[in-house]
């Protein structure tokens, strides 16, 4: 893994549509805060976004893992 490939990653999905997984920084306020985007793509054009704490990336994963598990996916 590049530096420039440390903190994004997409995962292909049906009919061109990617699901990007990236660490974002905000400047909006002074400090620079960073988030996860989740983000559903096509044609380089996010259509849907969600951004997450950090912090809860991890729990988000196991909680995932969890639900494929639970329901045989």
């Amino acid at each position: 893994m590049t530096e420039e490939d440390k903190g994004f990653t997409e995962i292909k999905m049906n009919s061109g549509w990617f699901m990007t997984v990236s660490l974002q920084k905000s400047d909006k306020f002074e400090e620079e805060k960073e988030y996860v985007e989740i983000a559903k793509e096509r044609s380089g054009q996010k259509r849907a976004r969600f951004n997450i704490n950090p912090k809860y990336v991890r729990a988000l994963g196991e909680a995932l893992v969890k639900f494929a598990d639970e329901n045989k996916f």
